[in-house]
């Protein structure tokens, strides 16, 4: 036992070396620093929740190097924020798009500390679930939470399989204890579009919502088994609610042919696709269902 625990302690420290060579400190103050990883040559990936400011970036690199670094974009739904940096060269190596994460597997978070080097974190999968919502509107696919304890210096970090390979992005902005691991497919996507758009369109219906209980005769005359619906509080002029004939009062009981019973389930029909394109909805109005068609608007860059 204790020679499988040697082989095992070896190996760990030999790929966090290995991997610590693409990871990077991301830092904005005199004091403090989150992780970043180089996912492609002169592109390193962080935590967009850690990133404190958007100018006077700078990273620590595997060789000590201080050197400055531009901010590409920021998606707050899944957590991530592109930076450029000329002399951050040596990345990951390529995603396995096949690999498959398991609960109970081993999970080892590799980060950088800006005066101490590399830092590690050693844990499982605690679950693995197909696809989860997060509260920011966002979508993991899959949702990977890591049963670890993730120190601030580590945020950002990647995380990494056994066998070394990328699960993905470690951060602590979707889970209520230990981890979750941004999916490195999701990472690769989202690291596409801010470089081609320097950030990650959204759709809105610009309108203010609110969850309601429905009234039991009304849920009954709608043979709707579930309870709850949401209210249009605001309607924006102009808007894509406004366009469709929405008022203040509607209640919005059906989006894109699924039910709408919270305001994520909104968030969920609003993805970048989606822009531009029609989507019926139902609602009631005066105690009577409506329907009508909603063209998925753009939300304006830094709009809320």
């Amino acid at each position: 036992m204790a020679a499988e625990l040697i082989e095992l302690s070896n190996t760990l420290a030999e790929t966090t070396e290995q991997v610590a060579k693409s990871a990077v400190a991301v830092h904005t103050e005199a004091r403090g620093s989150s992780s970043g990883v180089v996912w492609q040559s002169g592109l390193i990936v962080t935590a967009e929740h850690a990133l404190r400011r958007d100018e006077e970036i700078q990273v620590t690199l595997a060789d000590g190097r201080v050197v400055p670094a531009l901010l590409a974009g920021r998606d707050p739904r899944t957590d991530l924020a592109l930076l450029k940096c000329a002399e951050a060269g040596t990345p990951l190596g390529e995603v396995d798009k096949e690999q498959t994460v398991k609960p109970g597997s081993l999970a080892l978070v590799v980060g950088r500390t800006r005066a101490s080097g590399p830092v590690a974190g050693l844990g499982v999968v605690s679950l693995v679930a197909p696809e989860r919502r997060t509260w920011t509107g966002g979508s993991l696919s899959p949702y990977i939470r890591l049963d670890l304890a993730l120190e601030p210096t580590a945020v950002g970090g990647v995380a990494v399989a056994a066998d070394g390979n990328p699960i993905g992005l470690a951060s602590p902005r979707f889970a209520r204890f230990g981890a979750t691991a941004v999916p490195a497919a999701t990472v690769s996507a989202v690291l596409a579009t801010l470089l081609a758009k320097g950030r990650v369109p959204v759709g809105y219906l610009g309108v203010g919502l609110q969850p309601v209980r429905l009234p039991e005769a009304l849920r009954q005359a709608l043979e709707r088994t579930e309870r709850n619906a949401t209210i249009v509080l605001d309607v924006e002029p102009n808007g894509p609610a406004h366009n469709a004939g929405i008022l203040i009062g509607d209640i919005l009981v059906s989006l894109a042919g699924r039910a709408v019973t919270r305001l994520e389930d909104i968030q969920a029909q609003l993805q970048g696709q989606t822009i531009g394109k029609s989507v019926p909805a139902k609602l009631v109005r005066g105690g009577a269902l409506q329907e009508t068609t909603i063209v998925v608007g753009e939300r304006p860059h830094g709009g809320d």
